[in-house]
């Protein structure tokens, strides 16, 4: 496993936000995560783009190492609002986006709704268009207050099972326990049903972006994982066709995870994106 010390403290409007940036001087990259997930998923990815620019990455607060706390906002429009500042923290006008799941609804929304502008954008198997979530994030959201008193050792169980699901080959086993570390301990458990919780409100969201998507006018690539289960490629495909211009690029044998599915694919898929040959 990598390292992954995210060096910066950024003091948000929904919490402190832990941050990092390193890679080469060419034009800035920003890739922002998405739900129950944290910066970590784009480990492999970020070190490709960073040979040719320099990388952002973060995790949203209430996720990976971001402040988690009682009563916090993570709601997405409450992320959007962070990115926006983020943004303006690092003093980035027009950078590059590659956002995945819940962070593509992140980037549209500091886009169509805080007016950040990205020189292009890469959408990765993102929460986009309404109907989202897997089974189990429909059945959990509606029995909160049940699946929030588990015990310790059943919570951690259904959280490595509910994360494993966003794979098609299998993750492996270290891969599994650091994706759901964030989640274990009472901390982590009351932060993970939090978030969960909050998603269920933020299809109200979604449809304050979908009538924008049509006048979206920067080069945009909605790329996905064939086998994805919790977000079928249908919808890239639906997402791909509202938006004037988007390229679709659809890679066999990758879940939802295409980060870990398939890293080197969706590495050269992006890189020739994000340089305007591919």
């Amino acid at each position: 496993m990598r390292e992954w010390p995210l060096r910066g403290r950024f003091p948000s409007s929904a919490g402190e936000v832990r941050w990092d940036s390193f890679g080469a001087g060419g034009d800035p990259v920003v890739l922002a995560h998405g739900t129950p997930f944290s910066s970590l998923i784009w480990r492999e990815i970020a070190p490709a783009l960073a040979a040719h620019h320099r990388v952002y990455v973060w995790d949203m607060p209430g996720y990976g190492r971001s402040a988690a706390y009682d009563g916090q906002d993570v709601s997405l429009a409450a992320q959007a609002t962070v990115l926006t500042e983020l943004l303006g923290h690092w003093g980035l006008t027009r950078p590059l986006m590659v956002a995945h799941d819940s962070g593509g609804a992140v980037a549209l929304g500091a886009h169509l709704l805080h007016g950040a502008a990205y020189a292009r954008l890469a959408l990765v198997d993102a929460v986009t268009l309404p109907p989202w979530g897997s089974p189990f994030f429909e059945l959990a959201g509606a029995h909160i207050d049940v699946f929030a008193r588990l015990p310790a050792e059943l919570h951690d169980g259904l959280v490595r099972a509910y994360i494993g699901t966003a794979s098609s080959p299998g993750l492996t086993a270290a891969t599994l326990d650091a994706l759901a570390a964030p989640w274990r301990g009472d901390d982590g458990r009351a932060a993970f049903y939090r978030q969960l919780d909050q998603r269920r409100a933020d299809p109200a969201f979604i449809d304050q972006l979908i009538g924008g998507y049509p006048g979206i006018r920067m080069p945009v690539l909605v790329c996905w994982g064939a086998d994805d289960r919790w977000i079928p490629a249908d919808r890239g495909r639906e997402l791909a066709a509202r938006i004037p211009g988007a390229r679709l690029r659809v890679i066999p044998g990758a879940g939802h995870l295409v980060q870990e599915d398939h890293p080197a694919e969706l590495a050269a898929a992006l890189l020739a994106f994000l340089h305007g040959i591919g």
